[in-house]
Formats: C-alpha cells, structure tokens, sequence
C-alpha cells in the first residue's frame, strides 16, 4: 500500500506540473500575439445613433381616432383659469400620464398663485347708447347667441377685456380703426378732438392693451373693441353664412382676451408667483388698459359703427365689412337710429385676485444623459370650451405622451435625454405659468435644456403645416416632414412648401419657417430663457382665406362640434401634427448628436444685415455710424458656425466617437440660443433678452432692437441710442461665434 501511494504521489506531481507549463503556455501565447483593443460594451451604447425603426414604430401607433376622442373629452365643458373644469383637467392629465401600461416614468404638480383679472358675474359688463334724459337706446348682448347649445352652458364667461379696470364712462363714440398710435393721430389730424370721446375699434394692428394704452393718451375715456367680418370672415357678415353653417364667426361671436402687453404675471415681474413672493403695488402695473375696456360682437358694433356721423368719412384703408360705410366721428348722425346727441357708455365690473392652480409635469427619464432635457408643452385653460384653443394641443399631447410611454414600458424606448412634458396653466392670461416654472428653476432649465417644442394651437385648419422657430430648428423640423400626410401621399414638407415657400440662398425653394411672436406658451423659453425652440401646427390655406386667425378664437363657438365639423373632420391633421411633433421629439431626444444646424443662423444673420445695410445706410453714415463691424461679426459666426459643422461631419465617420467630443459638440449646439441674450438690451421691455428674436414696432424685418431705434432716431434725433443698439447686436454676434469655434481656442 505505502508503495502504491508513492506511485500515485509521483503521477499527481507530474500531471501537475504539466497542467502548470500548459497553462503557462497558453497565457504567454495570447499575451504575445498583439490584438486590437476591445470597445467596452458601456461605450457602444453612448455612441448608439437614433434608431429609424423607432420613428417608424412611433408614427405607424399614433391613432386619430384617440385624438378625436381626447379633444372631445377635453372639450366637453368650460375650463377658463381655476374653475372647476380647469382643474378637472388637471387630474385626466395626471391620471393618463400614471397609467400602468401607457403612464410616463412620473407625474406631479406643482402650485403657483397668480394674479388674474376676472367679470363680476353679478353685474354683466356692457356697452349702451346713453340718451340725453338718461335712458338707455342701445345695450350690447350680454353674450354669445346659443347655437348650438354650447353657449348655453352655465359656466361660459361672459365676455370681457382681462385686467381691464370697473368703471363707467360715457362720451361721444369715435371710430379708431385698430387703435394704433398712428390711427388716434390721424383723428386729431382730422380736427377731432378726443378728449372725453369713447374709441371703438377693431382687433388687428396693435396689441389688445395698446388700443386703450393709446387712446388713454389722447384723452379718450373707454374703448370698445369687435372682430370686423371683413378681418376674419372674408367679408361673411349675415346668420345664414356663418356658424353652425360654416366655420365663419356669427354676428354675436365675442372675442375675449387677456388685455396685457406683457407676458407673465403683473405682480412678481422676473420672480416666480408663489405664496413667499413679494408682489409689486397694483399702481406700479404697467402694460394694461388705463381706461375701462370692453369687447363686443360684430353684430353690436354694426349698429354703433353704422349709425356714426362724420364728414370725411374714413378711408379707404379703414373701411370694413359691416354692411355700410364707415364714418370717423365724433357722435351719431341725427337722420340715424340715434339722436346726435346720444353718448355711448362702457360699463365694466371687473375685478382682480390671486388664485391658485397647479402646473402638471410628466418625464420620461434619459438613459445616457439625464442632465438633458427635450421640453414639450402647451397650456390647458380656455376662455370657454376652447376645442381648438389649446385643446387641440393638449389631445395631441396625450396621444404623443400615450405612444411614448406604451413603448417605455414595452421596452423599446428609453430616450438618450430626459423628455419633460409641460401641461402648464393660464396660458390665456399671456404664458402665466409658462413663465412662474421658468422663473421657479430659471437655473436647472437653461443649463440643462435642449430645446422646446410648443403645440399650443394644434390645428388651425387642415390645409399645411405652419411651423415657426429659431433658425437651428429648422433643420429637425424638415427631417421630421419628409413623410406622407396622414391623408395624403404627398409628403408634409412637399406640401408645405407648396403654401409657404421662400427663396434659401442655401438651400433654393424651401418651406417658410416662421419667426416666433411673444404671445404664445414658447415665449418665456425663447425671449428668457434663450432656449432653441419652435411652434408646430396645421393651419388654413392663405390663397383660400385672409382670416387673420381661425374665426371662432377666444369665442363661445370654439367647441367640439365646430372642431370635427369645420376644422377637421376626421382629425387626420392633428394625427398629422402628432406624429411630427413627436417625430422631433425623438430625433432631439434620441440623436447622437443633437440635429440642429447652427449654419442656418447665419443664413438669417445675413439676411438681417442685408435689410439694415439697406434702409439704414446712408443715415448711418451721415452720423458716423458704421455697420462695418456687423458684417465682421457675422462673417465670423458663418466661419464659426461651417467650422462646427465639419468637426460634427468628423465625428459622424468615426465608428466609436469618444462620448466627450459628442457631449462637447453637443454643449456647443444647445448652449448658442443662450449667446444673443442680453438682459439690459431691451430695460423696458419685461423678458425680451433674446438680441435677434425680440419683439420689435418696425416693419423692417432686421434687428429689433437696432429697427426701432433707427425709427426713433428718424423722429427725435437720438443717434446715439441707434449706435448702442447696433453694438448691442455685435456683442452677442461676436458672443455666439464664440460659442461655436473650437474650445481650445
């Protein structure tokens, strides 16, 4: 046995050593032949581009169908700022958005308390003819006509001018076109005193406010404003015309509106409206009416404006569709249906208050960069039932956010950025709460946002697309289009281009991107926040109508039946805006490099010098003012910018972009919007930063701030404001280039 065991004790000894030199062997022959190194399996991942399987996934699941449903849903009844049917809102949202099987990753709320202005429901608001022994020949309608039984509905607001003050004046009534300052001068100038005087006027032209705002300064007492036939319904003036029978606005049709020349609230300028805040002196209110303001149907003003004295008559250019000839004023003719002595008088009984109501937040979490957000959003009050107004935006939202979130939970997305979804409040009392939220995270938004998408008016009408944004959008936007309409085998961006074209030094014919305004859900993210952003909808056929709007806006007649009746019957145009809304969603979200072209910047910096260069010239060089310096800064952006574009060409070849070049380029492209801000551009204006995309009162499509100081300078001589507007613009040029050249420089 003892030998035995030294017999195995030997065999085990050389087995194991021959194992040891084995494996010895095999390590040294790996280690010795070189290899190339291995990509970890966490970087393929950061460098994944946008999967064109998703979009396709995405587009084939949104359904018309829900969107009908969901607009009819949200539109059943009133739901005008903190009113029972606003905040009823509030939970549909938060239920669908945690939902277990279509919910996004999470939803809350969060509250602000804002001060609105409201009619006394007690004393309706009014507009009479006032004779001589007191009695009154004339009031107007207290409101809409019931059409359709809608307008019945016992929680339709009466209309009335927001943030307009109570009061009761009386005077002899004057016709102001669309009371722009121009349009009060051209009264004094024919020798009509308005001192005292009651303005009608039209919508059109200046803001709401700025008709009272002006009038208050030629001693007019109280304006009265109606929609004119001739603006909005081609001309259609008669009950058999118009709504239920066609889309056209019926005589008792009643515009409302927040009548406020700035947006956000009127207390907390630049903080955001929560119970801490200090809130300003109502006195110190600036940018709403002065004087008591009062809206009125067509069907009212016709009677007013048709029984008018006055000789000349006015001209040409202010003559509407009311079925008569338009006189200037003051008072009523004595052979009319009122003795010439008969006065008009506003009757307003609104009040103002805080109240409060919640934002709602929805997100799908990012899987790569979660510190990046892709904002999408609208509002959710009306001023009545509000179908297209923003309902239309909001069942679109819901569909997008449905799909999203089916596919989170199937598993087959999960976004690179975080998508944030906006349901904000009070978007009828100018962005509200669009902007308490930008002024509550001003700092996490504008270092960490994207972009945003706006849908706020979905579908105007179901002709085209009408897209509007800052220059880099554009880009995204004409990927996302390149597919057929729901409706159509024509593709969307084919027959955007067929209603709205322009002429690209770059690109040849291409679709018409709009600028964007001030007045809508995007305003606080582009004008404050410098944030890239854009506004998609589909609207009418311009060659068909010259509606400045859809005819039934901020009226008792913006409901579901006029929605599926008129604006689109069988909701393949909000289907249509769904998928491309969305379709930008992604791509921005999911894209390794983000799709936003920086060259097409300069594109419109050029195209702005060339109408300064044009216009202001001469004058400019009389007073030794050179733009010389503007068109370096802009030949440096367009450098820059090209010089962006290679490097991002570069990086698309590589097989596995280091995720830090990808991230700096990235950085690059959102952080530019942020470059043309200048708080102290505009010191009178509250939030307009944005240097390139501010408001502005000329009509040369240029800088705003260098336009308006050349239309000053031409009328007081202060030449000097033009030359610090001019190197206000230089400054955040040569600031932006600077953004995009390379880093190390």
């Amino acid at each position: 046995m003892a030998g035995c065991g030294v017999r195995w004790q030997y065999i085990l000894g050389a087995a194991l050593s021959g194992a040891l030199l084995l494996t010895a062997g095999i390590l040294l022959g790996h280690y010795a032949i070189y290899k190339e190194p291995q990509t970890p399996e966490w970087l393929h991942s950061l460098s994944r581009d946008l999967d064109p399987a998703l979009l396709e996934d995405f587009m084939n699941q949104v359904e018309a169908a829900r969107i009908g449903q969901n607009l009819k849903d949200l539109s059943s009844k009133p739901h005008m700022a903190t009113t029972k049917g606003d905040e009823e809102l509030v939970q549909l949202i938060l239920k669908a958005w945690r939902d277990p099987q279509t919910g996004l990753d999470s939803a809350m709320e969060g509250q602000y308390e804002v001060f609105l202005s409201f009619p006394d429901p007690e004393k309706p608001n009014s507009v009479a003819v006032v004779m001589e022994n007191g009695s009154q020949a004339f009031i107007s309608q207290e409101t809409e006509k019931n059409l359709t039984a809608d307008q019945a509905d016992r929680d339709v607001v009466k209309p009335y001018a927001a943030y307009a003050p109570p009061g009761n004046p009386k005077g002899k009534l004057v016709y102001a076109n669309q009371g722009k300052m121009s349009d009060y001068e051209y009264l004094v100038q024919q020798g009509i005193d308005l001192n005292g005087t009651i303005a009608i006027t039209r919508y059109g032209g200046a803001g709401r406010a700025d008709k009272a705002i002006n009038g208050a300064k030629f001693g007019v007492v109280g304006v009265v404003v109606y929609t004119d036939p001739g603006d909005i319904n081609d001309g259609k003036a008669s009950a058999t015309e118009t709504y239920p029978y066609s889309w056209y606005l019926p005589p008792s049709g009643v515009e409302r509106g927040s009548y406020n020349s700035h947006f956000g609230d009127l207390l907390t300028p630049y903080y955001p409206a929560k119970g801490f805040t200090y809130r300003i002196p109502e006195d110190q209110i600036t940018g709403i009416p002065p004087i008591p303001t009062q809206p009125i149907g067509f069907e009212d003003a016709k009677t007013l404006i048709c029984n008018l004295a006055g000789n000349p008559v006015a001209e040409a250019a202010w003559q509407g569709a009311l079925g008569c000839v338009y006189h200037l004023g003051p008072g009523f003719r004595q052979d009319g249906l009122f003795p010439n002595s008969s006065e008009v008088q506003v009757n307003v009984h609104n009040y103002r208050r805080i109240n409060t109501s919640s934002n709602v937040m929805g997100l799908i979490r990012g899987s790569v960069e979660p510190d990046r957000y892709v904002l999408y959003g609208n509002h959710r009050d009306s001023w009545v039932h509000g179908a297209i107004d923003p309902s239309s935006g909001t069942a679109v939202m819901l569909e997008i956010s449905r799909v999203l979130g089916k596919m989170v939970k199937e598993g087959k997305l999960r976004a690179g950025c975080v998508c944030v979804f906006y349901f904000l409040w009070w978007g009828k009392f100018l962005c509200l709460s669009h902007l308490s939220a930008t002024q509550e995270f001003y700092s996490k938004l504008q270092q960490r946002s994207v972009a945003y998408i706006n849908v706020d008016i979905a579908v105007f009408a179901n002709a085209t697309l009408r897209a509007q944004g800052t220059p880099p959008a554009q880009s995204v936007i004409f990927a996302a289009v390149k597919t057929p309409a729901a409706d159509s085998s024509l593709s969307v961006y084919e027959n955007w281009k067929q209603h709205f074209s322009r002429n690209s030094s770059v690109y040849g014919v291409i679709p018409s991107l709009g600028s964007l305004g001030a007045g809508s859900d995007y305003a606080s993210f582009i004008h404050y926040l410098g944030i890239t952003s854009m506004d998609i909808a589909y609207t009418y056929d311009r060659s068909k109508t010259s509606a400045r709007i859809y005819p039934a806006y901020h009226t008792a007649f913006d409901t579901f039946h006029y929605a599926e009746t008129f604006i689109d019957p069988g909701f393949t145009s909000h289907q249509t805006v769904a998928r491309t809304a969305g379709n930008v969603l992604i791509r921005l979200a999911d894209a390794l490099i983000l799709p936003l072209n920086v060259s097409d910047y300069g594109e419109t910096l050029q195209q702005m010098y060339s109408v300064a260069r044009e216009a202001f010239q001469a004058d400019l060089t009389h007073h030794n003012i050179s733009l010389d310096p503007l068109w370096a800064a802009i030949n440096r952006f367009q450098a820059a910018a090209a010089g962006l574009n290679q490097r991002i060409a570069n990086l698309r070849e590589e097989a596995n972009p280091s995720p830090l070049d990808v991230r700096m380029v990235n950085d690059q492209l959102m952080l530019l919007e942020r470059a043309f801000l200048n708080p102290r551009a505009f010191p009178e204006k509250y939030y307009y930063s944005h240097v390139i995309m501010a408001s502005r009162s000329s009509s040369l499509a240029t800088f705003p701030g260098l336009a308006d100081a050349y239309d000053n300078a031409k009328e007081d001589g202060l030449w000097g404001e033009v030359h610090k507007q001019l190197t206000i613009v230089i400054q955040v040029i040569e600031n932006a280039a600077s953004i995009l050249e390379p880093v190390a420089e």
